[in-house]
């Protein structure tokens, strides 16, 4: 390497300015000479000199800065071995953040965890209770054992009072036995109509998937509802779903639901069916792809089959060991189960085109069932309707509905499909709210246009209800804290949505419709004062607007012995 050219060939500017002004006044070469050599025009060059000649003590090499200390850095050094010398006494870094604040020092966790790092300081490992400094501690709570349960006169207040409105109707319902007869695991410490109570409050009170349980652990309330010392924490809930045998899921749900209707909840003969998948985000390769409604796509998830009292709206059905090489037969399935759980077979199902196929209508028509689903709308189909004449079209009025389009057009036709044994009705629909024609299909023959429509039209009721479901009970909360089994989480959505119910019938007052959020803001989201003496177990409501609804339904004169609670009697009393 010729290290003459690096004088010659300058790369920095100021480097090249001096070399070329040396050029131009020792050496007496021109200033077009000199140009051409460094890179300059003439011009720039001519400028470059006068500048020069202006200011000739113009410094060209600076001599280097000596670094400064910044004053703020000077003021941290003493903070910084007292974080060095405080960490020597095996304090963490939010130790040593919490022991500076106190001399009147603010830096942060991170900070101070910046700082050990540039010392070399490893993670501090995990410390024993005994090795940690004096302060306060996580309390903890006793294990759950029904053996412990402490009913002896006290009191004490809780804020999950509103539970215990549904306790004289659990307390009505054989629901001990029905658990064990189902083939539901329990132990000496936890049985299971215990831990199936534990689970139900947690569903009831609206907890989104159990994820908070572990801040409710300590409240009273919550486990004597459960006639334990203290509500499981979050690994018993996971390990009590992964130990239930699926078979144990259909005896629960009928004895459960005779259960119910024995109290008094009627149940309807007409049903609204629907799929709903529950949305799965981890890698399991087993998990089918389903077709989720609410983001119109498929993707992987659990496919449950719901069926929902229309006159009751009591979700009395359902079914989350689905396959996509079943769910055609699903309907069937659920025919069957209402058959030998009543007697005798549904009169009515509405749902829509994807629940099942051509040849199990005709099966349903056969054993007289009726039904109402739509028609899938192809492209012939679609063509077929916009060729037909207006004078073909027959425009009706529908009564009794409340909506904008009231007078729909319609085509009122016998066909015959493929699969299907005998002639069936199809109602071509338009002016009806939506830009395509709906194709709506059904074995009722004789039966108004209108009333059909109407009917139908009311089936969406069910997506609502189910979005309730989904939205309240946290259907579609598979990734969580607690990793539960779908079906566990299901039936316990089925017996609260049906206690809910329950409770709707006893208020009144318009209450039979309303969602089960609106019921839980208006009546269950209660904090409570609880006394417990020698036979009774007093729960004490503080002044609420909703209260007169809860006496006028009878709930002030609730005297109903709790068998999980030693027989003590159940008094609710309103402020």
């Amino acid at each position: 390497m010729d290290l003459a050219q690096i004088f010659v060939r300058p790369e920095n500017p100021t480097h090249r300015q001096y070399e070329a002004l040396r050029a131009y006044f020792v050496e007496g070469r021109s200033g077009v000479d000199v140009a051409r050599s460094f890179g300059y025009t003439a011009g720039s060059f001519r400028v470059l000199v006068h500048q020069f000649r202006r200011q000739p003590k113009r410094a060209f090499f600076l001599p280097p800065r000596k670094r400064a200390v910044p004053k703020d850095q000077k003021r941290k050094e003493p903070v910084r071995q007292q974080i060095i010398a405080l960490r020597k006494q095996n304090l963490s870094v939010y130790d040593i953040r919490d022991a500076l604040k106190r001399e009147g020092i603010t830096r942060s966790a991170v900070a101070v965890g910046m700082v050990l790092k540039k010392e070399g300081f490893a993670r501090l490992p995990r410390r024993r209770d005994e090795e940690r400094p004096a302060g306060a501690h996580p309390t903890v709570a006793d294990k759950a054992d029904v053996r412990q349960v402490d009913l002896s006169p006290r009191s004490f207040r809780t804020r999950f009072g509103g539970l215990f409105l549904f306790l004289p109707t659990l307390a009505s319902l054989p629901f001990d036995r029905m658990i064990s007869q189902s083939g539901l695991p329990g132990s000496k410490m936890v049985p299971a109509g215990c831990a199936m109570r534990s689970l139900l409050a947690l569903k009831l009170f609206g907890t989104a998937r159990h994820t908070h349980v572990m801040s409710a652990v300590l409240d009273p309330g919550l486990a004597l509802f459960s006639g334990l010392n203290v509500i499981p924490k979050r690994s018993f809930l996971t390990e009590y779903s992964c130990r239930i045998n699926p078979n144990s899921y259909p005896r629960l749900m009928r004895r459960w639901f005779d259960a119910m209707s024995a109290l008094g909840l009627p149940h309807g003969k007409s049903f609204d069916l629907d799929f709903h998948t529950i949305p799965f985000h981890g890698d399991e390769a087993l998990v089918e792809k389903h077709y989720v409604s609410k983001r119109s796509r498929r993707q992987k998830g659990i496919l449950a089959f719901l069926a929902q009292d229309a006159g009751t709206r009591v979700f009395c059905y359902a079914n989350a060991e689905l396959h996509k090489s079943e769910q055609n037969d699903e309907i069937l399935a659920f025919v069957k189960y209402w058959k030998r759980r009543t007697g005798r077979l549904p009169e009515e199902l509405i749902f829509d085109s994807k629940l099942t196929t051509y040849a199990n209508l005709s099966e349903l028509n056969q054993q007289g069932i009726q039904f109402i689903t739509l028609r899938r709308r192809s492209r012939k189909l679609l063509q077929e309707a916009a060729v037909r004449p207006r004078s073909a079209w027959r425009q009706i009025e529908l009564e009794g509905v409340s909506r904008l389009y009231k007078t729909p057009r319609i085509l009122d036709e016998k066909i015959t499909l493929k699969g299907y044994v005998g002639p069936i009705r199809q109602l071509t629909i338009t002016d009806l709210g939506h830009e395509q024609p709906t194709l709506l299909l059904t074995n009722q023959l004789r039966r108004s246009a209108g009333k059909l429509i109407s009917r139908y039209a009311r089936r969406m009721l069910i997506e609502n209800n189910i979005e309730d479901g989904i939205d309240f009970f946290h259907m579609d909360a598979l990734s969580s804290a607690v990793a539960m089994k779908v079906n566990c989480d299901l039936q316990l959505t089925l017996m609260a949505s049906s206690l809910y119910r329950c409770f709707a019938w006893q208020i009144g007052n318009h209450y039979q419709t309303a969602k089960s959020r609106h019921l839980f803001r208006d009546f269950i989201d209660a904090s409570a004062q609880i006394m417990i003496t020698e036979r009774e177990i007093v729960v004490r409501y503080q002044k609420r607007a909703h209260n007169p609804l809860l006496v006028a339904a009878g709930f002030q004169k609730t005297e109903h012995p709790i068998p999980w609670l030693g027989r003590k009697r159940l008094r609710l009393a309103f402020g």
